[in-house]
């Protein structure tokens, strides 16, 4: 992978954009986004706007895809706006991607922000040649129940807020939580989510170090890439460490092994320094998917590629986040991760 444009780092005073690029759950939960949008003005010291149509109700945004990716273009083509933050993702952001020029990203670098659906537009900030940010979203991470996780904003700190290498990422010690609270009830909104004890990250497989830089998404959502213009040619994976979860829609482990067969049959898994895998939905499938994994790794002869799965990143919570483009490292003998260098530039 080429060296990737590095957004300006985030600093107190500054201006975000919020953007709704697939549901429309900011327009239909008025009170979570302004959970969550207090969360960024008071914890992170920044001015929060909604882009144009980010608060318009989830069936308007279903139609008109093409004004979701407006929001987007005229919120990195807007100098006064230093990063944009998703409020959910969704399931049809594919569907903006025709609307979406990539010539006002690669001349507007800034922080995008998200995960889930949202790794539709993260592919398009990689095509356009621009590191961007594998993390939480609004109504999520900022909008936690009870406030957001410690974890959670020491992370975003040390990301965002920085221009230090983001250093060794350490599981998150006081457990994991996908517990559903309704969100349609405000009465529910500081009733904390149960906290599932962790044993910590599962190294898979591999006895090495290994460095590459960072690439991948929501497998869920990648699938529907595939085949498109804004997949990536083979020489893009080259030497990167791949990372990859599942959403909460818990995929059966024969579908993950499909999925991972093809990454195989294209080339990618032997292309790959490293594989590192975001903690399933409710942990429901953490043994299945790791299976599936080891018996596709034994029939591409890839046993010794390092893998490190049940990470704290993707459908849990709190999580850490992942730049792209940016440089990783895998240490199976220390049983680390770390990502040395920044995402953001000064």
């Amino acid at each position: 992978m080429q060296q990737l444009i590095k957004p300006t780092v985030l600093k107190k005073g500054d201006k975000v954009a919020t953007i709704s690029l697939s549901w429309g759950a900011a327009g239909e939960l008025p009170h979570r986004y302004e959970r969550g949008k207090k969360q960024l003005e008071e914890v992170f010291g920044l001015e929060v706007v909604a882009t144009k149509h980010a608060l318009k109700s989830a069936e308007w945004l279903y139609h008109h895809p093409q004004a979701r990716a407006a929001d987007l273009m005229e919120a990195f083509a807007d100098p006064s706006i230093k990063a944009i933050i998703t409020n959910i993702g969704g399931e049809d952001s594919i569907r903006t991607l025709p609307y979406i020029d990539l010539r006002i990203i690669q001349e507007n670098p800034k922080i995008f922000l998200g995960f889930s659906d949202s790794t539709i537009t993260h592919f398009a900030c990689l095509k356009a040649g621009l590191t961007s940010f594998y993390g939480t979203s609004l109504l999520v991470g900022f909008a936690e129940n009870g406030g957001m996780h410690d974890y959670q904003i020491a992370d975003l700190k040390n990301t965002l807020f920085s221009t230090q290498p983001v250093g060794q990422i350490m599981p998150h010690q006081n457990g994991w939580t996908s517990e559903r609270l309704e969100w349609f009830d405000p009465s529910l909104s500081d009733v904390k989510r149960k906290m599932i004890p962790s044993a910590g990250w599962r190294f898979l497989q591999g006895n090495r170090k290994v460095r590459g830089r960072l690439i991948g998404g929501c497998f869920d959502v990648l699938e529907s890439l595939k085949g498109t213009a804004y997949w990536p040619a083979k020489e893009m994976w080259r030497d990167c460490i791949l990372f990859g979860e599942t959403s909460e829609d818990m995929i059966d482990p024969l579908y993950f092994r499909y999925w991972l067969r093809n990454y195989a049959a294209q080339g990618i898994l032997q292309e790959i320094q490293g594989l590192i895998i975001g903690r399933p939905y409710d942990n429901e499938h953490e043994e299945a998917y790791n299976t599936e994994i080891l018996k596709i790794m034994a029939e591409e002869g890839l046993t010794d590629l390092p893998i490190i799965t049940a990470m704290d990143f993707g459908h849990t919570c709190p999580t850490f986040t992942l730049p792209f483009g940016v440089m990783a490292e895998i240490d199976c003998v220390e049983q680390s991760f770390s990502i040395i260098e920044s995402g953001v530039s000064k």
